[in-house]
């Protein structure tokens, strides 16, 4: 599975987006095997709305989310688990009094990469949203090239630059940073 994933995040974001177009158009791939099933009556709209924005970024932001939560559990030890388990604690107990707890780092971290990835999307939500989903960074591109409002989109730039130091001062105070990645 881990391999899937890391070859998943060596391929071009835009080689990534068209494929997930192809997919999911009308007449794509996913549309034709739920027709043929008997699934659905008529093909979905999956494309050029919300939807294939979210499965695209979904699809895009995994790697980032798995692998420091991968780093943290790793290195999470064994013997807890089995003390946990020694002292009378039925299985949803240990998962969520013992095990839980000590992933928070690596989920914070996770969140907070994930979050400062999605504030820098243009292409995915250009290509499956069609124009009609647009994000933070499209609206800042607008600004500046197609408008000219440079005001307007210095202020987009400068809040998005501020909401993204106070999440990285936050996540700071919250984690111990070598705690995720186990130094």
């Amino acid at each position: 599975m881990l391999v899937c994933i890391l070859t998943t995040f060596w391929l071009s974001v835009l080689i990534r987006a068209f494929a997930w177009v192809l997919l999911l158009r009308t007449e794509g791939v996913l549309n034709a095997m739920l027709l043929n099933l008997g699934f659905i009556n008529s093909p979905l709209i999956l494309v050029r709305n919300e939807i294939g924005v979210v499965i695209g970024m979904v699809h895009y932001m995994l790697p980032v989310a798995v692998f420091p939560m991968l780093a943290n559990m790793s290195n999470i030890p064994a013997q807890l688990d089995n003390a946990a388990c020694g002292m009378g604690a039925s299985t949803w107990q240990r998962f969520f009094l013992v095990y839980l707890p000590l992933c928070k780092p690596g989920i914070l971290a996770s969140t907070v990469l994930v979050f400062v990835f999605s504030l820098g999307f243009y292409i995915t939500p250009s290509i499956l949203g069609g124009g009609r989903v647009v994000m933070i960074a499209e609206y800042i591109k607008v600004g500046f090239e197609d408008t000219l409002r440079w005001g307007y989109a210095t202020m987009l730039a400068t809040t998005l630059l501020a909401v993204l130091c106070l999440c990285l001062l936050a996540l700071h105070k919250a984690v111990d940073i070598r705690k995720v990645f186990g130094s």
